[in-house]
């Protein structure tokens, strides 16, 4: 009689791991065996639905059936009540997975193998139409690398990074450069130094879904005619760092890298290369200085990188999700990707859950619904249940959003037309407990401590930020209002001088923050109790007038 194994799927995403992810699996081994039941553990990427982690699968003959958030402590009772049969009659029981309403809602094309494969199994990955890209973009090179660049334009792909710049116009910049001597090369930079708060959806797609973002870079590549890649990996990613050098090595190991790509006359190498643990590295020019062994100071432009970059030579640098989003474009045609989304943004961008959230995660939909309903169907509303004060779209650079700004659709030109951006897709919800002007400070803070301070206006205009916002605060507490008048012009001033003078987006957009508080919060700089900042202040003044 043959044994029955059951496989079960338990996540190696950071955040499962976390939450005892590795616990949990021992437990189960343990447990298992104790009983004489025989399981099969694969430890796939996360779905990305967070507040459920650890999200435990069981493989069943209807489909995958979900249980969470397990603890060690829930293994027993699971198993005792018949988890290996996928029995409902656990309190941790979720169904299907396919079924649950906060991913069976979402439009996964860039992440629609997360959670599904074993992120370190290419037969997984091909299995899941993996390479498909990569084949037929071997195919198109017989008629020339224009028309993989032109598929890329006419998807009408957007760098998800930050800046929006379509993928295609520098894909097609890169190709028609030319190095500076035989000799030399093109190159193919990922960005994988995602550094803004409240975003995952880099590390989530490296740690669920490795081999997607080297397709892309592979593609990147046999379009422009670049031999080598780099990621260019935060360092505070170490799980993605480790499933990372894992997956090249497999991608190596099975002629998907290297010389003579799948029996082609193509090669293309990638390395991993640590960053520099600053937030400026994000930018594009500064981490070219830092993965040539420099400091990470901002590069004036032009000349731009497409032109001039990696040691002088023409370079892509793309974002993780741009060049992970690239094989399905390339599998499934640019048609395909363009019926998704609305206006100029077509397709689909990774929203990101977090800050005071009941139920944060990954959110990939296609552009064009509203914040409110990303954050009221799938967010659930705040953690704490109180309402909402404030949204942060696009990271600490990104604008604080009230109430009435909440039903803009989510695509680059309306956000852009109400002043605020969507960036890299992150979505920070504070309740009605924030404080404002504490937000604002943070923001003029978070550019003093992170500038490069190549530039003036960005090194000395946000430590001037933060003593005029605690002059401002200290002029009411003393019933100074002529005074926080006159600094409330001299701060929108310094905003204007930063935002039109600054070298790059760190300084010219840290006042979209600030700008954003005193045009919607401004009730907050006459309301809120003074701060420890303002209070140290006043102490100062005192004793300065005694």
């Amino acid at each position: 009689m043959t044994t029955r194994i059951t496989t079960l799927y338990l996540p190696i995403d950071t955040t499962a791991l976390s939450m005892g992810a590795d616990e949990v699996a021992k437990a189960i081994e343990f447990q298992t065996t104790a009983n004489q039941q025989a399981v099969k553990i694969i430890r796939n990427g996360s779905r990305g639905l967070f507040f459920l982690e650890p999200m435990l699968e069981v493989e069943t003959a209807q489909g995958r059936v979900a249980y969470g958030p397990v603890s060690i402590d829930d293994v027993e009772s699971l198993l005792a009540q018949g988890m290996l049969n996928g029995a409902p009659s656990h309190p941790l029981y979720l169904g299907l997975t396919e079924s649950i309403p906060y991913l069976a809602k979402q439009q996964r094309l860039t992440f629609q193998r997360a959670g599904i494969i074993d992120p370190l199994s290419i037969e997984s990955y091909i299995k899941h139409q993996g390479f498909n890209g990569l084949s037929n973009a071997l195919t198109l090179l017989a008629q020339g690398r224009q028309s993989i660049v032109d598929e890329i334009k006419a998807s009408g792909l957007r760098g998800r990074g930050g800046a929006a710049f379509p993928t295609g116009i520098k894909w097609q910049t890169v190709l028609d450069a030319k190095v500076s001597s035989p000799e030399q090369k093109k190159y193919i930079v990922c960005n994988a130094d995602e550094g803004d708060s409240g975003t995952f959806s880099d590390r989530l797609l490296m740690e669920a879904d490795p081999f997607s973002l080297l397709e892309g870079m592979i593609i990147a590549g046999l379009a422009v005619g670049a031999t080598q890649g780099y990621i260019y990996l935060r360092s505070e990613y170490p799980q993605a760092h480790k499933i990372l050098e894992q997956a090249v090595a497999l991608a190596y190991q099975h002629q998907y890298l290297g010389d003579n790509i799948q029996g082609s006359d193509q090669n293309f190498d990638i390395e991993v290369r640590l960053g520099a643990g600053a937030y400026i590295c994000g930018e594009e020019t500064a981490l070219l200085e830092s993965l040539e062994g420099k400091r990470g100071l901002v590069r004036a432009k032009p000349p731009l990188p497409a032109i001039e970059g990696l040691f002088g030579q023409p370079t892509i640098v793309n974002n993780v999700i741009s060049l992970a989003t690239v094989p399905t474009i390339l599998a499934k045609g640019a048609q395909y990707y363009q019926d998704y989304g609305v206006g100029r943004s077509r397709g689909t961008l990774a929203f990101q859950l977090a800050g005071n959230i009941k139920q944060g995660g990954l959110v990939e939909l296609a552009f064009g619904t509203s914040l409110a309903e990303i954050v009221n169907d799938f967010g659930a509303g705040t953690y704490t249940g109180k309402p909402m004060k404030a949204i942060q779209v696009g990271g600490p650079l990104g604008a604080y959003l009230p109430e009435q700004q909440w039903h803009t659709p989510l695509d680059y030109e309306a956000f852009s037309a109400i002043g605020a951006v969507l960036g890299h897709g992150g979505i920070v919800v504070f309740d009605h407990s924030v404080s404002m002007t504490e937000q604002a400070r943070f923001a003029m803070e978070f550019c003093a401590v992170e500038s490069c301070g190549k530039c003036t206006p960005c090194r000395i205009g946000s430590t001037r930020g933060v003593e005029v916002i605690d002059k401002m605060l200290a002029a009411h507490q003393q019933g100074q209002a002529t005074t926080q008048a006159e600094l409330n012009t001299l701060l929108v001033d310094l905003c204007d001088t930063m935002e039109d003078g600054s070298l790059c987006a760190m300084g010219g957009m840290t006042p979209n923050p600030v700008n954003s508080v005193l045009n919607h919060f401004a009730d907050d700089f006459i309301t809120d109790q003074p701060s420890k900042h303002v209070e140290t202040l006043l102490k100062a003044s005192a004793k300065e007038q005694h």
